[in-house]
């Protein structure tokens, strides 16, 4: 097989891949900006109209790993042009929706087609670069990421400035089309794996995953507890089924048989004590901004700009070093500085000046971007290639499982803490950071205990003589 693909090819599928994520990631954020304005257009109650963010939450919450395996089966280029073509289409449903309910429907359908992108982008990247290379690649895909989460609510405020709320939508039409072009193109051909897809476990996953963090996001928003508990007693039944269900496949949807490959397992759980503290310290921030350091809202907006600017220089470097040192040992590094960022606000002098907040805002972004690539690059090398879409699948689970948990957090503060929150906020985010940390440190461990066992008895466990062999081929 290739190893990557030859340039110019490889630059156009870089291309592709990156329109698609830009278009995936802003409109994640960028409807947040415009809800008011789209709830009085349409004479909709504003508690109703969250269903606009909730409903492509929830499509690409409940699809992503079912749509990963799909990758795996019909291979990644497909699902990603389907998933590319299929958000094009909704993003112009959307633009021309006249209630809420076809404007939530039409957001459900872009999110179904968001994850379609979301869930193979990071196999595709497996595929479009050498092995030797592969760090710098994803560690482009973080600057995007990055660039895209940043700029999001910019671009939702300009083209409010100067068009209507459907032109936030009518946008992505032309972009998607072209993206969809590219992408026919250069992207590449990927076997297809001999298995079928499994619609019974699909359809737990999506259970499981869409009934997980909707009752967590619900606990954060007032949800009872008694009836929180009845959800996750739920979540767990469904969830024992769909693992049970999983160990007798080969090739599971949820994959079950790489979280039993030690660094594949580790990357996936400090990928969640991360996002966990990224989301929670992010919305604790702009409150501590506001309400207890009395800027205004421009000045948080501006006061937040050090932190995706820190991971846009971070996650390129980052993705380079990859490629030479252990996801471990930098995911440490990383996190470790993410979490002195984030405790150093707890330090704030009484009146702070702007580059009191300046540097801890970067040193935490800096630290979070040190940490993200490696991180991605270790979980997607430690899968074999062919199982590449459900470790891209998990990854953006992982990815939006923290995110959620860490989302919940920050509003069960707010409802029992008042003013404390956002304080305690950032306390709690720096030890999720540290944990994260020592977990990523904990990689550097795996490697030599595999390789005692290895010689003292190669014969015992293939599959683990498969993935020591993995990781030493990639520096994980």
């Amino acid at each position: 097989m290739t190893d990557g693909l030859p340039t110019p090819q490889r630059y156009w599928a870089i291309l592709a891949i990156g329109l698609g994520i830009t278009l995936a990631v802003i409109d994640s954020a960028i409807a947040n900006v415009a809800l008011p304005t789209i709830a009085s257009d349409l004479h909709t109650d504003p508690a109703l109209s969250i269903w606009i963010v909730n409903g492509y939450q929830l499509a690409i919450t409940i699809s992503l790993l079912p749509l990963s395996s799909l990758g795996d089966i019909m291979g990644y280029r497909r699902v990603y042009l389907g998933g590319l073509a299929l958000f094009t289409i909704a993003s112009l449903a959307c633009a021309f929706s006249t209630t809420l309910p076809m404007l939530a429907l039409a957001r459900v359908i872009q999110g179904f087609g968001a994850a379609g992108i979301m869930s193979v982008n990071i196999a595709l990247l497996r595929f479009i670069y050498p092995q030797a290379a592969l760090g710098r690649g994803i560690g482009i895909n973080a600057l995007v990421v990055a660039v895209s989460s940043a700029v999001g609510p910019t671009i939702a405020g300009a083209i409010l400035a100067v068009a209507n709320w459907p032109w936030l939508f009518a946008v992505n039409v032309p972009i998607g089309i072209a993206a969809v072009a590219v992408g026919w193109s250069s992207l590449p051909h990927t076997k297809p794996s001999p298995h079928g897809f499994d619609i019974t476990s699909a359809l737990l996953s999506a259970a499981t995953f869409g009934l997980l963090i909707g009752s967590v996001d619900a606990l954060g928003h007032g949800e009872s507890f008694p009836l929180f508990l009845i959800e996750m007693v739920t979540t767990i039944a469904l969830g024992w089924f769909l693992v049970r269900r999983q160990l007798a496949l080969t090739a599971p949807l949820l994959p079950v048989d790489l979280l039993k490959i030690p660094i594949f397992a580790l990357s996936v759980s400090t990928s969640i004590s991360s996002f966990v503290a990224q989301m929670l310290s992010l919305v604790s921030l702009p409150f501590l901004f506001q309400n207890e350091l009395h800027f205004s809202a421009v000045e948080t907006g501006l006061l937040i700009t050090p932190w995706p600017l820190a991971i846009c220089i971070a996650a390129p470097l980052a993705g380079r070093l990859a490629d030479r040192y252990s996801a471990g040992l930098l995911g440490g590094i990383g996190l470790f500085a993410f979490a002195m960022g984030l405790l150093s606000f707890a330090f704030l002098p009484e009146h702070p000046g702007y580059l009191d907040i300046g540097w801890r805002m970067a040193l935490s972004g800096f630290g979070f971007g040190i940490f993200q690539s490696p991180n991605n690059r270790a979980m997607i090398s430690a899968a074999p290639k062919e199982r590449s879409g459900g470790a891209s699948g998990m990854l953006g689970t992982a990815r939006l499982l923290g995110q959620t948990t860490g989302a919940a957090l920050a509003a069960l503060l707010f409802a029992r803490l008042a003013g404390q929150a956002p304080t305690v906020g950032l306390l709690i985010s720096s030890g999720f950071a540290l944990i994260a940390a020592l977990v990523s440190l904990a990689r550097l461990y795996e490697i030599p205990a595999k390789a005692e066992l290895r010689a003292s008895n190669p014969e015992a466990d293939p599959s683990l003589h498969a993935s020591l062999l993995r990781d030493e081929g990639d520096g994980a």
